[in-house]
């Protein structure tokens, strides 16, 4: 392949904690299954960006039924950038090596426009990419096609010639339905090794 596409969360920067989800659900006083259903389902539109988070909040509010103030709303807000902070100082290490090796690499991500300003304020090696497509800004979320289409846009490169890596099986065949390779992150370990592969080996 010519580029490496990366997924954020789950690959670069680690899923929320126990202890992070915990907090987020004493922030709402809404616990268990309900709360993240809410979250969850009304997610989408945070992340690519058609709505900010005080919108967001608010509209999983409704859905719960119950309200939550302006205070409120801003430690949610704060309790939800906390919860997706955690970077895998491994594969930032890893990235950063790629780059240095002349590597063309991408950040794909699923990203609302708080959590990002927050990434991009504290998290240096996001400089080290060549495409930043994160979906708050570039109106697609993945699965979504347009998502993936962005990004190959913004390589100059036809699908083929990229390697798309998300800890995700349904956002991984999504971008190979639209001719990208694709590796379903599970370590770095396995990840090596798909990087060497030609790009018309089967994955």
């Amino acid at each position: 392949m010519t580029a490496v596409l990366f997924d954020l969360f789950g690959v670069i920067a680690r899923h929320q904690s126990p202890a992070a989800r915990d907090r987020l659900e004493r922030t709402a006083g809404v616990p268990g299954d309900a709360f993240w259903e809410s979250y969850w389902g009304l997610r989408q539109p945070y992340d690519r960006g058609d709505r900010n988070g005080p919108q967001y909040w608010r509209q999983v509010a409704g859905a719960l039924g119950v309200c939550f103030d302006e205070e409120r709303v801003g430690e949610l807000i704060a309790a939800d950038v906390a919860s997706w902070s955690r970077v895998d100082g491994e594969m930032v290490e890893f990235v950063g090596s790629l780059a240095d090796r002349g590597a063309t690499i991408g950040l794909l991500s699923n990203i609302p426009r708080e959590l990002a300003a927050h990434y991009e304020a504290h998290q240096e090696w996001l400089e080290r990419f060549s495409v930043l497509g994160f979906s708050c800004r570039i109106g697609h979320a993945k699965p979504e096609p347009g998502a993936y289409t962005w990004c190959g846009t913004a390589f100059g490169l036809p699908p083929e010639r990229i390697l798309f890596v998300d800890d995700r099986e349904a956002n991984v065949r999504a971008a190979e339905a639209l001719g990208m390779r694709g590796h379903v992150f599970t370590s770095l370990a396995r990840l090596r090794p798909a990087l060497d592969r030609r790009p018309s080996a089967p994955d």
